[in-house]
């Protein structure tokens, strides 16, 4: 059953064959002082290798077996292409007792590296990975893989390889559900840890300008998310009680607000006053588009107008795109149309689709707008021309594709008689007057 929290796992594989900065104690090469070992350990260099580059493990694996016990020393690469050859040869393994055999090798390879070569931080992550790829959920080794993954993160801080980084979270998924060795507690723990570090690599490659890396760990600390929901209950009261008076404990602890703000803006409680707060902390550290986008949205719901105009102002500053941009600007065009301001909304409208212009959606509100000013509008002279802001209407509910809203627009276009009062014929262009100043086609609804 626990076989389903492995599919992530097998991102760590390729990581096991990568090459690691060389620790100055294994830099250069130390050969034999004696020339019958020096020659003897050239000569199972030459074999090692050869075989290895010919995918030939199983006969690499007594020359490298022979360095790694008589030249400790000679070169990190006997650590990292012995390592390369062991998981191999654990990978093609079959039969499970001799598989785990190969295993306990590639991993003892790792502990002598670190021994006879230093880098303890980045062998001790390798390590990790390549424990996790064989043993996640083998039993009896899951505590086990758990240690190694902590240690790992422990060492590395911030620096810990990206592969580990989903890895981690399944890992604690299997010893939560599995073992039930962990308490929600620990689990938050490490998620804080996980989401911090992706936090930080964030930044990183943000001051880098490495967009792409930018988006994966973002992509990554809403996967992390699912999986931690996963784990354990996590909803508005569980929020409410375990989280809730930390924050209000420490209210500038901003790694608390994003997890408050995320949590119950999953579980759509964005009415809960502790969301709005959490939010804001947030904001005061670091402008955020996706942050002050959903707070001008709570800000609007509630008319507080004001608030929602300067979180949008944030937004329309942070936005990464141009069509997150329109879709802001719609918005504070909702703003300006629920205080009336009529001009001020189209305004917006069209600056949407200026950005944007497949947002739709402006066209409809501008024809909202239209359809709405009959009563602003109508001089009361005659009904043909009191009747245009709805032909006004039907234009921009056309553009939007609104077929509905195109009918109802339509069943308010003048009659045919309304038109032959005023000398007018189907196919005529008319100006709307008022705010709109618009030119229309003149249509009947009959």
């Amino acid at each position: 059953m626990m076989k389903k929290y492995l599919a992530p796992l097998a991102i760590v594989s390729f990581l096991l064959m990568s090459s690691a900065s060389t620790f100055a104690q294994c830099k250069e090469w130390k050969w034999p002082e004696e020339p019958e070992q020096k020659a003897k350990a050239e000569e199972k260099v030459s074999l090692y290798d050869d075989y290895r580059k010919n995918n030939e493990f199983v006969k690499a694996k007594p020359h490298i077996n022979w360095l790694l016990t008589n030249t400790p020393n000679l070169n990190t690469s006997i650590y990292i292409n012995g390592a390369e050859i062991y998981q191999k040869l654990a990978s093609a393994e079959k039969d499970a007792a001799k598989k785990n055999v190969l295993v306990d090798s590639l991993l003892l390879i790792h502990d002598l590296r670190i021994k006879n070569c230093g880098e303890e931080a980045s062998v001790t992550n390798r390590k990790a990975l390549a424990a996790v790829a064989f043993w996640a959920n083998e039993t009896g080794k899951e505590k086990y893989v758990l240690d190694l993954m902590d240690q790992a993160f422990k060492l590395n801080g911030n620096n810990v390889l990206d592969g580990t980084i989903l890895p981690y979270m399944q890992v604690i998924k299997i010893n939560k559900l599995k073992l039930k060795n962990l308490s929600d507690d620990d689990v938050l723990t490490r998620y804080d840890l996980v989401q911090s570090t992706l936090d930080a690599k964030i930044k990183v490659a943000s001051s880098q300008g490495k967009q792409d890396l930018v988006t994966r760990y973002k992509g990554w600390k809403e996967d992390v998310d699912k999986i931690l929901i996963g784990i354990i209950t996590i909803n508005c009261d569980f929020v409410r009680t375990n989280l809730g008076p930390k924050f209000k404990k420490n209210p500038t602890d901003i790694g608390m607000a994003k997890k408050i703000f995320a949590f119950m803006l999953q579980d759509k409680c964005t009415d809960d006053p502790l969301w709005m707060e959490a939010a804001e902390a947030i904001l005061k550290e670091e402008k955020d588009y996706g942050i002050s986008k959903n707070l001008g949205i709570r800000y609007l719901s509630m008319e507080n107008f004001s608030k929602a105009n300067e979180m949008f102002a944030i937004a329309l500053e942070t936005a990464p795109g141009n069509s997150e941009k329109a879709d802001v600007l719609i918005y504070k065009g909702s703003i300006e149309a629920r205080k009336g301001s009529k001009t001020a909304a189209r305004d917006l409208y069209r600056q949407a689709l200026a950005a944007d212009g497949n947002k739709k959606e402006a066209y409809e509100k501008i024809g909202d707008l239209y359809y709405g000013s009959f009563s602003d509008c109508a001089k009361k002279d005659n009904m043909a021309e009191d009747r245009l802001v709805y032909l006004a209407a039907y234009d921009m509910y056309q553009r939007a594709g609104e077929g509905k809203k195109m009918a109802m627009a339509k069943d308010q276009f003048p009659s045919k008689e309304d038109i032959f009062l005023v000398n007018w014929s189907a196919g005529d262009t008319q100006r709307v007057g008022c705010w709109i100043n618009e030119t229309v086609t003149v249509r009947t609804r009959d």
